[in-house]
């Protein structure tokens, strides 16, 4: 779709509106929770009845997020919403269960940054150039009149910081470190909310990424690097399915590599892959080719069939989006 940052349209339906649903993505990550949950502060102190709803389970390191507790998955729903606000999800399908919300609201919108989102609300603020939905979320908030408390503030620092890894990412731009800036402003715990973030690891999760990196294989002249992960790794090591969120990084950061893809078995005849590129290869085309989406150099996708069979795909889009393993 043709993107547009124009947030007024839903800034006048919330005004709008008395009973509001919020929904985040299914395999939630930073971004999708922390805009929901920095949107839904803002609409109860706004005197707003909000409900924030989920279809998977949250993540545990984001478990400090303001609010978390009250997020619910989207068969707990009853009555109708005057408004359902999509956060973070590129298209209709990555509401899951959430779909269920829209037949039960009497208007729909949503705010999100990726460029593949084909605008499948009532109204639709996308923008593929924003680095993080939270940006976009800070703005509407602003159009709101709500005070930027410090729960907020912790709310819109985790997504801006996970969906900027960390401000490294090629998407970080000057207006990431002037929210920022606001941000530091409102009593924001920096150091402690980074440490949960991006330092601590559970065991479960150290030991899923040395079966990650014992299945390292390189190709195209060491320029894509993939990585596997099967149940039975899970299994063995204790871990959940978002220990091995951030893993496809591992293999991204060997040198000389440009394109990287973590494989893992999300049932026996599902794969679920994680997609990166270095600027300026991108990998969001592999990802639609093969049914999915995402952003440039952050993609992903799910594979139907076994993993030599998922690997093979994947292999043959990174291959064709590195230009056929030319030099």
């Amino acid at each position: 779709m043709k993107t547009s940052r124009n947030l007024e349209p839903i800034a006048a339906l919330i005004r709008g509106s008395r009973r509001i649903a919020l929904c985040s993505h299914v395999s939630p990550d930073g971004d999708t929770l922390g805009s929901a949950l920095a949107l839904r502060l803002g609409l109860l102190q706004m005197g707003k009845e909000v409900e924030a709803f989920c279809p998977d389970k949250t993540p545990d390191n984001l478990a400090i997020l303001p609010g978390i507790d009250a997020i619910r998955h989207p068969q707990e729903a009853q009555g109708r919403y005057d408004l359902l606000i999509a956060v973070d999800v590129s298209d209709e399908m990555r509401l899951g269960a959430g779909r269920v919300l829209a037949e039960l609201a009497d208007h729909t919108a949503q705010v999100d940054h990726h460029g593949t989102n084909p605008g499948y609300a009532q109204v639709n603020a996308v923008d593929g150039e924003a680095a993080a939905t939270a940006l976009m979320i800070r703005e509407l908030l602003a159009l709101l009149d709500v005070d930027i408390t410090s729960d907020i503030a912790a709310c819109l620092y985790t997504a801006i910081s996970t969906d900027t890894g960390n401000f490294a990412y090629s998407c970080t731009t000057a207006e990431v470190f002037q929210v920022m800036a606001e941000l530091m402003e409102r009593q924001l715990p920096l150091s402690r909310l980074n440490r949960q973030l991006f330092r601590q690891r559970s065991k479960p999760q150290i030991r899923l990424m040395a079966r990650a990196l014992n299945a390292l294989s390189f190709y195209e002249g060491e320029r894509i690097a993939l990585m596997e992960l099967t149940a039975r790794d899970f299994k063995d090591c204790g871990a959940l399915k978002e220990h091995a969120d951030t893993l496809v990084n591992l293999a991204l950061d060997v040198e000389g590599v440009r394109m990287a893809a973590l494989l893992r078995e999300a049932s026996e005849t599902q794969i679920k892959i994680s997609l990166r590129a270095v600027e300026p290869d991108r990998v969001d085309e592999a990802a639609q080719s093969l049914g999915g989406g995402g952003h440039a150099q952050a993609a992903g996708c799910t594979v139907n069939g076994d993993m030599a069979a998922a690997r093979a795909q994947v292999l043959a889009a990174l291959t064709k989006a590195l230009g056929g393993g030319r030099a």
